[in-house]
């Protein structure tokens, strides 16, 4: 080994460990976000090229993995019991005289902090280490998600000093920020997914991924308030706060030591206001007796500390008027009654409209128009009606009830079994779904066309476009004769309508808008089928075989290309020159060692994902089949394989083969 490379991999992870820190806890970045790029993946070049050198704790770790696991239950070494609640400046007082009578004091100090409204989760350290983190589960155990917290930035891999305990342990919040929460609902709203009601709804669903990489690119954000072990360097709470913030750790700066209880309601009525100019959310103030000698002293009840307590603000709520419910069709037919209210001023910004999300939801509320309605802010971001003041209720107007037919095309709408949403059925002469499915075709994330949104209402309703492959009909000349468009501009559109062509399959996929299938379903068909000849032609059995690719996925693909009229869209396209197959260099065979070869696959893997497996047997020559037969020569089997598989190949006397054994075969 060249102790050249050595160092210069161990220079770039301390640099980048210290970069991380910068930007991510000081938000005092020093280099540009490029030149970190080119640092990391220099790392990761080198790291690749001398396996021997793998450091979990290296900052390559963040980008994390699609290798799919199940997540172990590990028990708590401290239980994790939650704090009890207080709503009024009394009960504070009360817990704050119940706390120095129990231990019999004159006066006590309270550490005063935000209480984040996140994930709660548990960080162990040793010898300065990231080596485990577990969610809060049912406070005694809780699911091992270390590999989806090493893709948090804010939390720290190797620790700065050497002042640290050998092992501690220390918890916190893991959050998604308000601006990152708004993107991914508005993502899911485009792909007419159910979106998240509020940060940390958000925030725990991802760190439940099963694909690390996945996490990675949700951003999340963490804040660490308490720190347990052995040999903790100080006696008060504060003090190991500050201490842990010197070795990396991203610890709040709305913190404060109060002496008093005037100081304590200061401080709540500060952040009462300010909360609402913070980047994360919050729901309340934590109040904590400082002296852990104190805190030993008070101990804990059945489900709380006796030294800690939770002080909540009141969510912000408003009374307006119903005057109208309006239903809106989306791209994919589901229909979302709209509440039309009278204005209102709600944590700041006037509401008008309000989700009513689905007819459960209009029954359980029993709404009529004219009602007088209690709106709230899901996660103070999404105007949500909570109740009816049906004292106020004076000459009720009709009975809100959900529509029976389309408001767009009067099609009989329908409602799949086990769902909530009603649909129309009617996607291709539904004008929104129309005009919905030609805007996610042009989106960014799919064919990137330089079209808006009026600009294909437009392109519609004057007669240009009716699906998605008219887009590649139309010339610069025709689009003179509309109004207020310029040469400059109607060659800019057709332009980018030919750069289209080069899209890769994957964001094809993507832009047909199958239901369903959003750009992660896209990249694993892409990955396992390779072209649409295959997609088109794959069974409900073939399909579920891919990974993450579930019953409903499965249908929906099945049902999409069951259809003529969608297999006549995508020939069109086909001839119009779009990428429907995966580039044909990234096929190419390494070997022939797996020539004749046939391989299931079934299970969870350690070292890669299963699509990654298929791709290097097919890169070597072998077949991936999806069902175990007489013609099968092996059973790759990984953790939780399908039972049937595994009897069916003990009957066939197919040899069953590890991820290591595999990975000999083609060495």
């Amino acid at each position: 080994m060249d102790i050249e490379v050595k160092n210069k991999i161990e220079a770039l992870r301390h640099e980048l460990h210290q970069h991380n820190y910068n930007y991510y806890v000081l938000s005092q970045p020093t280099i540009s976000d490029f030149e970190f790029d080119r640092k990391l993946k220099e790392l990761q070049d080198l790291e690749l090229q001398y396996p021997e050198l793998y450091d979990p704790s290296s900052p390559t770790q963040r980008v994390g993995s699609d290798i799919s696991k199940e997540f172990k239950q590990v028990k708590h070494k401290y239980s994790m019991l939650s704090l009890g609640n207080t709503y009024s400046e009394g009960e504070v007082a009360d817990f704050y005289q119940r706390a120095r009578k129990f231990i019999n004091a004159d006066e006590i100090e309270l550490v005063c902090e935000l209480k984040y409204d996140g994930t709660s989760i548990s960080l162990t350290y040793e010898n300065g280490e990231l080596v485990q983190a577990v969610t809060r589960g049912d406070g005694e155990k809780g699911d091992d998600v270390t590999a989806n917290v090493k893709t948090i930035r804010s939390i720290p891999l190797k620790l700065q000093g050497n002042d640290f305990p050998t092992r501690f342990e220390i918890r916190g919040e893991v959050l998604m920020p308000w601006a990152v929460f708004d993107e991914l609902n508005k993502e899911r709203e485009e792909q007419e997914e159910s979106l998240f009601a509020n940060p940390r709804n958000a925030a725990s669903g991802t760190l439940k991924l099963q694909n690390s990489s996945e996490v990675s690119k949700r951003k999340l954000d963490s804040y660490l308030y308490y720190l347990l072990g052995e040999d903790l360097p100080a006696e008060t709470h504060y003090d190991n706060l500050q201490k842990a913030k010197s070795w990396g750790f991203k610890i709040s700066d709305a913190i404060k030591v109060c002496h008093s209880l005037d100081e304590v309601f200061e401080f709540i009525a500060y952040w009462n206001k300010e909360r609402k100019n913070l980047p994360v959310a919050t729901d309340g103030i934590v109040l904590k007796v400082n002296s852990l000698r104190q805190q030993r002293n008070l101990g804990f009840t059945a489900k709380s500390p006796r030294w800690a307590i939770a002080y909540k603000f009141q969510a912000e709520q408003a009374c307006t008027r119903l005057n109208s419910v309006s239903f809106q069709v989306g791209r994919t037919g589901a229909v979302t009654p709209v509440a039309n209210l009278d204005p209102v001023q709600l944590s700041g910004t006037t509401v008008k409209r309000a989700s009513l999300h689905n007819a459960d939801i209009i029954e359980g509320l029993d709404l009529h128009i004219g009602d007088m309605v209690f709106v709230e802010k899901g996660g103070e971001i999404i105007p949500k009606i909570v109740g009816v003041d049906t004292e106020a209720r004076f000459m009720l107007g009709d009975k809100v009830q959900f529509i029976k037919n389309c408001p767009e095309c009067d099609t009989p709408l329908v409602r799949v079994e086990g769902e909530a949403a009603h649909y129309c059925p009617n996607e291709d002469g539904c004008p929104p779904q129309i005009k919905g499915k030609i805007e996610h075709f042009v989106s960014r994330k799919a064919m990137n066309i330089n079209a808006g949104e009026e600009t294909i209402e437009l392109l519609y309703n004057k007669g240009y476009i009716k699906n998605i492959a008219d887009l590649y009909s139309l010339r610069w000349e025709d689009l003179l004769m509309l109004d207020r468009w310029a040469q400059k501009s109607a060659q800019n559109l057709v332009q980018s309508i030919e750069e289209s062509k080069q899209v890769p399959f994957e964001r094809v996929l993507f832009a047909l808008g199958i239901r369903y299938v959003g750009e992660t379903v896209a990249k694993k068909l892409v990955s396992a089928l390779h072209n649409i000849n295959a997609i088109e032609a794959a069974s409900y059995t073939e399909l579920v075989q891919v990974d993450e690719i579930g019953d409903r996925i499965a249908c929906s693909i099945v049902d999409y290309f069951a259809k003529e009229e969608n297999r006549i869209l995508v020939n069109r396209l086909k001839e119009i020159g779009l990428q429907f197959k995966i580039d044909e260099h990234s096929l190419s065979k390494t070997s022939e060692k797996l020539n004749g070869i046939s391989i299931v696959i079934s299970g969870t893997f350690e070292k890669h994902s299963r699509d990654e497996l298929k791709n290097r047997m097919e890169q070597h020559g072998g077949k991936n089949v999806a069902t175990v037969s007489s013609k099968t020569t092996y059973l790759l089997a990984g953790e939780n394989i399908g039972p049937s598989k595994l009897e069916k190949a003990q009957k066939l006397g197919i040899k069953i083969i590890s991820e290591d054994e595999f990975l000999q075969l083609i060495q």
